[in-house]
């Protein structure tokens, strides 16, 4: 029996990248190759890149050539290129980095076996189709922890934003069909997933194109009836879409943790209008303080760009304060990335690099603060904690709250008077906290 070629897949960039690179995974399995996570030992490697911003596209094009020098040595056979930077600059890579024998725009993920194949054969492939022909629906070969998922419910964004690239590289925000994600859901359940991530650009948009109105409450009402999914959690909403049926569904489900990821990137009514963004200080103040009053126990996650081109000390100063008023459970902050063909990349006011580097930096440092009384809120407190690893040098597991969601937050550390199996849930007592995580304890 002649022996399976080994395929490889390194996958950059965010969660509705990675669900693209398993469904790409799931092809490859069936079309006769076989999934290998030693580099040394295959004969291709997939980067399914990212493309969004500065800091992405360098790390995307370093491992490109990274895996190019591997080729070079004789150590893989093929180069394969795939995902957002692929689709962005489609000719330009194949024309500027000739070592890598596969060039698939995201429009093409369905066809990576032909293109492995090719490749592997000695050929050189580069295909761009329309974006709309990206699958949405498909197997998958997980690359998460098998009690952890993400579900992507849409893809594209229309929300047009001045500062961002995603509508040039995925174009329009098109829902998946109610049915076909909960049956999805299903068969994630019985594969053991327990805590599902729901993820598109923007969820609150759900169903506005396939429905005529959002219809993100009624999907999660509908997740919430399949057995064996234990946490449900809502990432990347708009601000703008989070209405008084969404509240009352994350309030009312006990299987939806009292977690939303809300980017709302600044507060700043003339620097979120510039960005083709509606709201100002006042409306997302409001907004922050009906959720918590809405939703007990409520984590309030959000992302903010400084440096935004015009972005005054004014502005910045009021999305400091802004920041100090909400005292946000998790905040990330990044620098301003000037993309180009997007209208703000385009402006002449650009701002130093630097500053928009340090105005981050202040950010960060002002929540880090607030995390540090967060924390030391939660000593004593008992949380459930979803078990994820054990260290048997410390005799120390590690493992998260519904308040972090994977990769991207926090983590509880903690020892336990009884064996604890990873996937599973337990109650931790915290007792100290360092950095941004907590220590605790299971007793008997």
């Amino acid at each position: 029996m002649k022996e399976k070629q080994k395929i490889g897949m390194v996958s950059l960039g965010c969660t509705k990248n990675q669900v693209d690179a398993e469904m790409m995974l799931a092809l490859i399995d069936q079309g006769g190759f076989e999934i290998c996570g030693d580099p040394e030992q295959c004969d291709a490697i997939i980067i399914n890149t990212c493309g969004f911003i500065e800091d992405a596209k360098r790390e995307s094009i370093e491992n490109i050539l990274e895996f190019c020098r591997m080729k070079e040595e004789g150590k893989v056979k093929a180069v394969v290129v795939t995902g957002c930077l692929a689709e962005r600059y489609q000719q330009e890579v194949a024309k500027e980095i000739p070592e890598a024998d596969v060039v698939l725009g995201i429009g093409a993920n369905g066809d990576i076996v032909s293109a492995l194949q090719a490749a592997l054969a000695g050929k050189q492939v580069a295909r761009f189709p329309d974006k709309k022909a990206l699958p949405l629906e498909g197997d998958r070969v997980l690359t998460t922890k098998p009690y952890t998922a993400y579900i992507k419910i849409a893809e594209g964004c229309d929300n047009c934003c001045t500062y961002c690239a995603i509508p040039l590289i995925r174009g329009g925000f098109r829902s998946r069909r109610m049915q076909d994600i909960v049956e999805e859901a299903k068969e994630l359940a019985q594969r053991g997933v327990k805590e599902l991530n729901v993820v598109a650009q923007d969820t609150t948009r759900y169903g506005v194109d396939l429905y005529g109105a959002p219809k993100l409450a009624r999907l999660l009402r509908e997740l919430c009836k399949i057995e064996g999914l234990h946490w449900i959690r809502v990432l990347y909403g708009y601000p703008d879409r989070i209405d008084d049926e969404l509240i009352e569904t994350i309030a009312k489900e006990p299987k939806i943790v009292k977690y939303i990821d809300v980017p709302l990137q600044h507060a700043s009514g003339k620097v979120l209008r510039e960005m083709n963004r509606r709201g100002d200080r006042q409306s997302l103040t409001r907004l922050m303080e009906k959720l918590r009053a809405n939703i007990p126990g409520m984590v309030l996650r959000t992302t903010l760009i400084t440096g935004f081109p015009g972005e005054s000390e004014a502005d910045f100063e009021e999305l400091c304060s802004f920041v100090e008023d909400i005292r946000f459970d998790r905040l990330g902050c990044f620098a301003y990335s000037a993309e180009e063909g997007t209208p703000a990349g385009e402006r002449t006011d650009q701002i130093d690099p630097e500053i928009r580097r340090r105005r981050a930096e202040i950010i960060m440092e002002r929540q880090y603060a607030i995390m540090e009384e967060k924390n030391a809120a939660q000593m004593g407190r008992s949380l459930e904690v979803l078990c994820e690893g054990y260290d048997p040098q410390s005799g120390v597991y590690v493992g998260r709250s519904y308040m972090d969601a994977p990769d991207i937050d926090s983590q509880i550390y903690f020892t336990s008077e009884l064996p604890c199996q990873e996937g599973e849930f337990y109650q931790v007592t915290i007792d100290s906290a360092q950095n941004y995580d907590l220590m605790g304890h299971r007793g008997r």
